[in-house]
């Protein structure tokens, strides 16, 4: 049957299908890092039992915003389509405005509620705050109602009544095996800070470089002079017989340099941090760093491809070293489960509000990056994470 749609209200219909496809692929890049924005949003409502369902409720909601751009794309059962749309926008129009105002009071100071800040309507592709997400949720309501107030004039696509269940059915499954595969894997496309060619030694303080000075007075003159150590211990017995030593200083040589964002180190059982070490610009040859956001959760099969990593770095004497979140206790019992020989160093967190830069840093638990000079060269989740290390 041809189509009676209008012009323009096929304009607005492929407008509002796109800008569906386009949400749900920036988040269906990285479905690891929606689910933890699930996870935020089920705390803010003090729905903490939902979490185990953070990732799976991410790919639900990730597929079904696609099916639903490509059933109005393709005119796939448009009634339908008209009346998810009309659902899908309604509610996230009632949910965004509630952040909207709960946020103002939180800024005002009149109420806590513990708001998710950034809606992660776009995933990490574009960040927006509560009140620029409602606004364009106010914004796409009125394609939608006009969508769905001429939804007769949209005729469905020439399949037939089974041929179009079977392209919705095709539609979910394109949309949950990309998300299955990116999450056996890594997310390939992003702004993560932590992705390949990234510069991630922004996230390591760099402490003040100093050199100790020692003034020593002429006795004749009364002039002074300041020398190094290596100067100083360089000069005869003449100079420490016309000179007296005056005071010694700490002198400066290149000032501190602050993270990017604050809440990355990597402590030792007395405390002391190593990342500056690891990250550092100047440092000679390559470290693996394994990432583990959680030991409790870490998979099996995936330590067995670290231990053999590790042992090959060993074997080629490049660093293997490893951050987790998890504590001094749980990583003392998992080195001692698995025989681990390198060295595992703590970042510890809030387990509520952060920040969670190591499982910023890494989606897979566990996962490996490979570092040189403060830049990220690769990274593998645990089901590709390579048997050799590289030589450099």
């Amino acid at each position: 049957m041809k189509s009676k749609e209008p012009i323009w209200l096929m304009i607005i219909r492929i407008l509002l299908a796109g800008l569906f496809l386009f949400s749900s692929f920036s988040k269906a890049i990285d479905p690891v890092g929606f689910g933890v924005t699930m996870s935020d949003y089920f705390t803010s409502f003090h729905m903490g039992f939902l979490h185990p369902l953070s990732l799976f409720a991410a790919v639900v909601a990730i597929s079904c915003e696609f099916i639903l751009g490509c059933m109005l794309l393709f005119r796939v059962k448009v009634q339908w389509a008209a009346w998810g749309y009309l659902i899908f926008m309604t509610f996230f129009f009632f949910l965004t405005l509630w952040l909207a105002v709960a946020e103002y009071l939180e800024v005002k100071g009149i109420h806590y509620f513990g708001v998710v800040k950034d809606c992660g309507c776009f995933g990490d592709v574009i960040e927006m705050s509560n009140k620029a997400t409602f606004l364009k949720n106010v914004g796409l309501m009125i394609p939608t109602l006009i969508v769905f107030f001429n939804r007769k004039k949209i005729s469905d696509c020439r399949l037939s009544e089974l041929g179009q269940w079977l392209a919705i059915v095709v539609f979910g499954i394109i949309a949950v095996c990309f998300q299955l595969y990116v999450i056996h894997h890594l997310p390939f496309i992003g702004k993560s800070d932590w992705k390949k060619g990234k510069d991630v030694s922004v996230f390591v303080a760099q402490p003040a470089e100093k050199e100790v000075v020692f003034v020593y007075s002429n006795n004749a003159t009364g002039e002074q002079v300041s020398l190094t150590q290596d100067e100083l211990m360089a000069q005869d017995e003449d100079f420490y017989n016309n000179n007296t030593y005056v005071s010694r200083e700490d002198k400066v040589i290149k000032e501190a340099v602050p993270a990017k964002i604050d809440g990355f180190n990597m402590l030792d059982e007395s405390g002391a941090d190593h990342a500056p070490d690891y990250f550092d610009k100047e440092r000679e040859g390559v470290v693996y760093i394994l990432y583990v956001h959680n030991l409790s959760e870490t998979k099996e099969k995936g330590m067995k491809k670290v231990i053999t990593l590790a042992k090959d770095c060993q074997e080629k004497e490049i660093d293997f070293v490893a951050i987790t979140n998890s504590s001094e206790e749980e990583i003392a019992a998992f080195a001692e489960r698995y025989g681990i020989e390198f060295p595992i160093y703590n970042n510890p967190i809030n387990p509520v509000t952060g920040p969670f830069m190591v499982r910023d840093a890494m989606r897979s638990n566990p996962g490996v990056m490979l570092i040189e000079k403060g830049i990220v060269k690769d990274k593998w989740a645990w089901r590709d994470i390579p048997a050799k290390a590289e030589q450099k």
